[in-house]
């Protein structure tokens, strides 16, 4: 029976072989898609899933309740680390992980650098291992860091340094100039999808702030991590963790209402508050909105079978009754549909699978090499594919296989069977539903594209054309050569302007504090504090309101504020604000100067209250304003005078507007995805529109060649044909409207300067596709309007 009925599904699909064709088509480009997105959903979902106890270990976070705001970090003080262990009722094992920035050097014997790198550093404490289950090349987990000096290198690191990982074993490298580490393990690679790329991790005792006491100094690179008993949950440890707040924070008075929580480590990579070492983030909110699309994306393309199936449903009526009147039941009809139906699927994802593969290296460099994702990574792949043919073979065919085996036989037969007002209006139904899914995309596309037009655009309160940024060394013997440094950067052809500072403008890399205003503890704030010297704000173009900045003779301290300090601490005039005084370091100082607000961080956040004030220990970049003209000549002077100086520090460049931009890295991969998305459903929908309209035009050939002959022009026979596709298509713009605008609000929510939503992309969505409707069922409507008459007639 089973080859009965494939030889004749495989007779029906090769004589309608166009109609095949763009359902085949259809299907298939929607289920690759489908399929890229299931594998970027899969590879986001797997973060961190092979650790050891993954349900039992928490990291310890940051927060802050003040007033005004609420802030966070997924960091934690450093006296906390030795504290916790002590007073937390139910921790088996806890661990600090603490990152930095060194040069790591490898010499020979001489003294010479072999290898030199700048590289991420993580100093660890021994049971970070035990609690995470690393696996070991070589060395034991519990012995590798347990004293000072000591290094574990990841297997990449360890042939990188040493040329092969069991060679590494016994050798020294150098951190930074002077610090030298004797390699005590190697572990395995940590793979891609995990929230800790390590590669190189110091013994916690070498770190040398570790027996810091501050409890309010939290730096976003020191992490905590802990390991629940067996059995115990977070909530299990609540009180315990209530009481070390209360003794640690609130009893010592630290500002903000500083506390600490647990955040589970299957968490780490979808927070949207805390962030994490691979700098790596999705929200469940987006990876939710990726599967609504590939939702839509698939009903899209089976909305196209279900259509034209139900079309054709009359010119398979005789068949339908030759075989009941030979006997088949309606449950053999409907597994004779259904198998033509499950064929047409499974050609589909078999092509689907090699559009997938094809997609993929163009997905990964769309990531820039930051997720790996493969069709043979994870059974789950195969299982997942296998669920779609199903459901799309039972999505797409049951509808159409319980309709035409319904027909009656002898109407059937006589091909009298005309489908009734409930059929047609669900087709019209169905592309209405279509047409929407499509007109929602590209409004969201066009949305998202204004959006990144706009932060490109937007005057951020500062000039950053033709600034470069560069590293700046800043150890005490360095620091001796800041001043000819500078001096001799001036004398090179294309540099206009240099300043020292901790980091441009709009930066996220500036420390903050609690502080007091005129002798007042503020408990609405934190105060960002910005170091640079006197010539930053002519560099960067900041404009001063009020006082005056701070000179290079100044022999006393002062803080130059910006407009929204003011505000915050409910100053009107800036001329009042001169000669207050703010205590955010223990040590008084007035205000000098207000300069107008710019954007110092990105355009998602308000800007912050700012203090500005020279710091020569914290000039971690020299800011360099060049001359279009010799851009890449000055570079390359500037880097060899750099190298000159600074012959054991490793140089790196970048220009200001580069790394702003990279901030909306996630938008506009974002408006990628929707602009690609987009125009797979429209595609999808629109030749399913152009098979609809094929079969309705030979369905009526007769029809219009009558009214041809009784006077009707050829205009008035396609506006006919096209009237009801273009009503559709309408009415899909009236029910798609609301949805997108509810959807790109809530979407524009997240940015603090955002473009203001008027009706053009509406408008603009409409016109799309009232206009691609229009041309696509025009082809059709008028080859039919056209066709010769004497034929047409004789069509019966």
């Amino acid at each position: 029976m089973f080859k009965l009925n494939l030889k004749i599904a495989l007779r029906n699909l090769w004589k309608n072989k166009g109609y095949t064709f763009i359902n085949v088509i259809g299907l298939s480009i929607g289920m690759a898609s489908c399929i890229l997105i299931f594998l970027f959903i899969r590879y986001q979902l797997s973060f961190d899933e092979s650790i050891k106890n993954e349900n039992r270990i928490y990291r310890f976070v940051t927060e802050w309740k003040y007033d005004a705001f609420d802030d966070y970090s997924n960091a934690v003080a450093i006296p906390a680390v030795k504290t916790a262990k002590n007073e937390i009722v139910g921790i088996e094992k806890a661990a600090a992980i603490f990152r930095k920035w060194h040069i790591i050097r490898v010499k020979d014997a001489t003294g010479k650098d072999l290898v030199k790198k700048d590289e991420t550093v993580y100093y660890v404490e021994p049971d970070f291992f035990e609690i995470f289950g690393m696996q070991w090349l070589y060395a034991k987990p519990t012995t590798a860091l347990n004293e000072p000096n000591t290094v574990v290198l990841s297997e990449t690191a360890a042939k990188h340094y040493f040329g092969n990982s069991q060679n590494a074993i016994g050798k020294n490298v150098t951190m930074g100039n002077k610090t030298l580490l004797k390699v005590s393990g190697v572990f395995k690679d940590i793979p891609k999808n995990s929230s800790f790329p390590l590669n190189i991790m110091v013994s916690y005792q070498t770190y040398p702030e570790k027996d810091d006491e501050c409890w309010d100094c939290v730096s976003s690179g020191n992490e905590f991590y802990i390991l629940l008993k067996d059995g115990l949950k977070a909530k299990d440890i609540e009180t315990s963790l209530a009481q070390f707040n209360k003794k640690n924070y609130a009893d010592r008075k630290v500002a903000g209402n500083q506390n600490n929580k647990l955040e589970a480590l299957r968490d780490i990579h979808f927070s949207e508050h805390y962030d994490n070492f691979s700098n790596l983030t999705i929200s469940k909110t987006q990876i939710y909105g990726l599967g609504i699309i590939a939702l839509f994306l698939i009903i899209t393309a089976c909305i196209n079978f279900v259509n034209l199936s139900t079309a054709q449903a009359i010119n398979r009526a005789k068949e339908v009754g030759v075989r009941k009147v030979m006997g088949s039941l309606r449950k053999q009809l409907i597994v004779q549909f259904l198998t033509e139906t499950f064929l047409v699927t499974l050609a589909a994802m078999l092509i689907a699978c090699v559009l997938a593969e094809l997609a993929i290296p163009q997905m990964e460099n769309l990531f820039k090499g930051t997720i790996s994702v493969g069709l043979f990574q994870h059974p789950i792949i195969f299982v997942f594919m296998l669920c779609l043919v199903m459901f799309v073979g039972f999505l797409a065919g049951f509808y159409p296989a319980i309709i035409m085996s319904g027909f009656t036989p002898v109407l059937a037969i006589k091909s009298k069977i005309k489908l009734n007002n409930g059929g047609l209006s669900l087709r019209r139904i169905l592309v209405v539903v279509q047409f929407s899914i499509a007109i929602i995309l590209i409004i969201s596309t066009i949305v998202v594209m204004r959006q990144m037009e706009y932060l490109q655009q937007k005057q951020l309160g500062f000039n950053a054309n033709e600034v470069m940024m560069i590293s700046l060394p800043n150890d005490s013997l360095n620091r001796l050569k800041h001043e000819n440094f500078k001096d001799r950067l001036l004398k090179i052809p294309g540099v206009n302007k240099v300043s020292y500072c901790q980091d441009a403008p709009l930066s996220p890399n500036i420390n903050s504090s609690d502080f007091t205003f005129n002798g007042i503890k503020n408990k609405d704030f934190e105060v960002r504090r910005m170091k640079a010297d006197e010539d930053y704000f002519s560099l960067f173009d900041l404009k001063l309101i009020a006082g005056k900045l701070f000179a290079k003779n100044d022999t006393a301290n002062g803080y130059v504020v910006n407009e929204t300090f003011l505000k915050k601490v409910h100053i009107n005039n800036p001329q009042d604000a001169i000669g207050k005084l703010i205590n955010s370091t223990g040590q008084n100082i007035p205000i000098i100067g207000v300069i107008k607000d710019f954007n110092d961080l990105s355009l998602k956040d308000n800007i912050s209250g700012l203090t500005i004030s020279a710091g020569k220990n914290n000039y971690w970049r020299a800011a360099i304003k060049l001359d279009t003209k010799h851009l890449f000549s000055a570079d390359k002077k500037i880097e060899q005078l750099w190298n000159s100086l600074f012959p054991d520090q490793i140089y790196y460049s970048s220009f200001v507007n580069e790394s702003i931009n990279s901030q909306y890295e996630t938008e506009k991969i974002m408006g990628i995805l929707f602009k690609v998305f987009a125009g797979v459903i429209v595609f999808i929908s629109f030749i399913g529109l152009f098979g609809l309209m094929a079969f309705v035009a030979t369905q009526r050939t007769k029809e219009m060649a009558i009214r041809k002959v009784l006077g009707a022009t050829t205009f008035e026979l396609v506006k006919m044909l096209n009237g009801s596709f273009l009503l559709m298509v309408f009415i899909a713009n009236l029910v798609a409207w609301p949805i997108a605008y509810l959807i790109v609000s809530e979407w524009l929510k997240g940015f603090a300067y955002r473009m203001e939503l008027s009706v053009w992309p509406f408008i603009l969505a409409m016109c799309i596709t009232m206009i691609i409707t229009l041309l696509t069922v025009s082809i059709r409507s008028y080859k039919a309007a056209v066709a010769n008459t004497i034929d047409a007639l004789k069509y019966e």
